[in-house]
């Protein structure tokens, strides 16, 4: 960590360099030591103003407070500071969360692409029936859009089907 203490108006005492190097500590755990810290202090009028910014990486975070007292004004400055750091964090690591699931899902959907194959089969018995029937049972199940059945005069396999009005039927008889 790099601190540089700038002083206007005001002298940067000894334990005024301390309090900000001490109070500076407390960012690194969000960047580690690769952080330059710069520090401005000067008086305006009655008040004390501390300006404080921070450059890790390619980000850049800045704080200005002015208080009666200087060591207010700097625990000020570090606070907002650190809120401006975590919320930061917090939206990338939002963002990355985000890009990894849409990655996960394009993975996902690579991976079950799958074409002229038979991906799913379901198993049910033939009752005999005549189409009359057949067409009851159609109806009492809605999620269905089709029943085969065997037709109880001719005794071959049939399939009665919704058709796209899901009003009307249509039949599907085998030939000869």
């Amino acid at each position: 960590m790099n601190i540089k203490i700038t002083s206007k108006e005001l002298e940067a005492t000894a334990a005024i360099k301390d309090y900000i190097e001490k109070k500076a500590e407390r960012l690194v755990k969000y960047f580690g030591e690769e952080i330059d810290v710069y520090a401005t202090i000067k008086t305006e009028g009655s008040d004390k103003v501390a300006e404080i910014s921070i450059k890790a990486d390619t980000e850049e975070y800045r704080a200005v407070t002015a208080h009666k007292d200087l060591y207010a004004a700097i625990d000020k400055d570090i606070d907002i500071l650190e809120g401006q750091i975590r919320k930061m964090k917090t939206k990338k690591d939002k963002q990355n969360m985000t890009e990894s699931i849409r990655m996960k899902e394009s993975i996902r959907e690579d991976e079950t692409e799958v074409s002229n194959e038979i991906v799913k089969v379901l198993y049910y018995d033939i009752k005999p029936m005549t189409p009359e029937d057949a067409k009851l049972k159609l109806q009492e199940q809605s999620q269905n859009k089709f029943l085969a059945f065997i037709d109880i005069d001719t005794g071959k396999t049939n399939v009665i089907y919704r058709l796209k009005d899901n009003k009307n039927f249509g039949l599907v008889e085998p030939e000869g």
